[in-house]
């Protein structure tokens, strides 16, 4: 069932071109069996110029054909053949997905349709966006007309994370593009494939030359020279707090626009009027899908007092019940996490919860029944504090903390008492609670009734330390455009500031 790891190099101006620091490649590692099954090109500081120049020839090309002026129907052509493409191979693609990061082979399927459709919307958004063009505003003085126009920010630096190493990264390739800026994209070393994959795609359609270029490498000496150069009109970012602070810093020093989506803490409150197997589902679905590592992850659960002991009873009983196994095997629902680092970094943090005090019902180590691989059974969590590390911190991984409350106002308090402000859910039939519950949340994105659905039409993105901008939908789009005003004095008559003495 498995595909062999193809053999790429770097993509730079619409070329497969080896790093300038020859021989350089990190090795590709199955999380699965823990073997080395191919490896990447690690591009540097210099192989960053280069790309970073050949999207500034692209974006800015003489005769008309810079990629900024083409018209949005030309760009939505070249995505949706790249959306066709996805469909065509979204198999091998999420095959190699589920090789490279482990995640379930259904779940990256679920993702590769995913990528095609949102290029396919964005396409509609670009075709739509000429007919946008010259907005008037409204205002009070007759003598002037005044209206707006939205033109593409420029050459874009995009680093994306490995939990959805291609849809995460299609997040921001399809609308800058859509907006008519060109990009330099470097995914996470620790899963880089499949963004490989996308530039062949890219490749094989047509796309201009230098629109879309792929550095892979070690996020210090790829990542941050991206952040930094003069070259890079903004830079995108996902990923973590602490290396999102990073971008921030190198994009001050130019003044740069960023935008950040740096994953969070987010709570699910479960109110005592649920049914209880509906709840329990959608509490394990909102933590423990793409093997838990997932940036808005509703790892923080509060259940009423009244239904606590059934409710987790529940939890436990149906977490022995998922099957943990090969990402390809069939039915898989946890597969390993992306790589050792990572699965150490998990295990530590219920070590250190269970020295804290908290009681681990559950998982939280390597299952029996797998003698290699980073697989870690799901854990679920309860006598945690907030002050608790576990309780305050993204494990990023297959961990669900437990809480009990006993009031609307207590649990509200519970749900805000975070640095980080993604995703909020709420669970009740009340509809008038759970009203008042998703207003009080401070969070970017808040569920009813469910955790987790995520569509390419909506609005994504967070408060606090999980980051500002929104991706997707329109909010998307103008992530890479600049907002301009051109105001024109209609009047015959001079304006009337100077008097000549005449």
């Amino acid at each position: 069932m498995a595909i062999p790891m193809p053999t790429r190099q770097l993509f730079i101006d619409g070329e497969w071109r080896e790093p300038i620091l020859k021989n350089r490649r990190i090795p590709i590692v199955n999380p699965a069996t823990e073997e080395v099954i191919g490896d990447i090109p690690a591009a540097t500081s210099e192989d960053v110029d280069v790309a970073v120049n050949a999207a500034r020839r692209a974006f800015s090309r003489n005769k008309g054909k810079d990629w900024a002026k083409a018209p949005g129907a030309l760009r939505a052509k070249y995505l949706r053949a790249i959306a066709a493409k996805v469909n065509e191979r979204k198999s091998d693609l999420a095959k190699l997905e589920a090789l490279d990061c482990g995640k379930p082979l259904d779940e990256a399927v679920w993702d590769m349709e995913d990528v095609a459709g949102c290029f396919e919307f964005y396409a509609d958004l670009a075709e739509g966006l000429d007919a946008k063009q010259k907005a008037p505003v409204s205002l009070p003085m007759e003598t002037f007309k005044s209206y707006v126009l939205k033109q593409p920010l420029g050459v874009v630096g995009l680093i994306t994370p490995w939990n959805y190493p291609l849809l995460m990264a299609v997040w921001k390739v399809a609308p800058s593009l859509a907006a008519g800026c060109t990009a330099v994209l470097k995914p996470s070393e620790l899963a880089s494939v499949t963004c490989l994959e996308l530039a062949d795609i890219c490749r094989e359609v047509g796309l201009p030359p230098g629109v879309l270029n792929v550095l892979t490498g070690l996020g210090s000496e790829a990542g941050a020279p991206l952040s930094s150069h003069p070259g890079v009109d903004k830079i995108a970012f996902t990923g973590s707090f602490a290396t999102g602070s990073k971008v921030m810093a190198a994009a001050a020093q130019l003044v740069k626009p960023v935008s950040m989506e740096l994953g969070g803490k987010s709570p699910l409150i479960v109110f005592d009027d649920v049914d209880l197997d509906k709840a329990a589902e959608w509490a394990l679905f909102g933590c423990f899908w793409t093997n838990g590592q997932i940036c808005s992850a509703t790892s923080r659960l509060l259940v009423h007092e009244n239904i606590a002991a059934e409710f987790i009873e529940k939890l436990v009983k149906w977490s022995k019940n998922l099957k943990i196994s090969d990402p390809m095997e069939e039915g898989c629902r946890l597969g390993p996490v992306v790589s050792k680092g990572q699965y150490e970094k998990i295990l530590k943090f219920v070590s250190t919860a269970k020295s804290e005090g908290a009681t681990i019902l559950h998982g939280g180590s390597r299952p029996e029944h797998l003698g290699k691989g980073f697989f870690i059974e799901p854990a679920i969590i309860t006598d945690v504090t907030t002050s608790m590390q576990i309780w305050r911190e993204e494990v990023f991984g297959p961990v669900l903390c437990v809480k009990t409350f006993a009031t609307e106002d207590e649990a509200i308090e519970l749900a805000n008492d975070s640095h980080y402000g993604l995703g909020a859910a709420v669970i009740s039939n009340d509809t008038e609670r759970c009203d008042r519950v998703s207003q009080a949340f401070e969070a970017g994105i808040v569920w009813i009734n469910c955790s987790q659905p995520c569509f390419t039409q909506a609005p994504w993105g967070g408060v606090k330390r999980s980051g500002f901008g929104r991706e997707l939908g329109e909010w998307g789009l103008d992530n890479y455009l600049s907002v301009k005003q051109v105001t024109l004095y209609t009047s015959n008559d001079p304006w009337g500031w100077y008097k000549s003495p005449n």
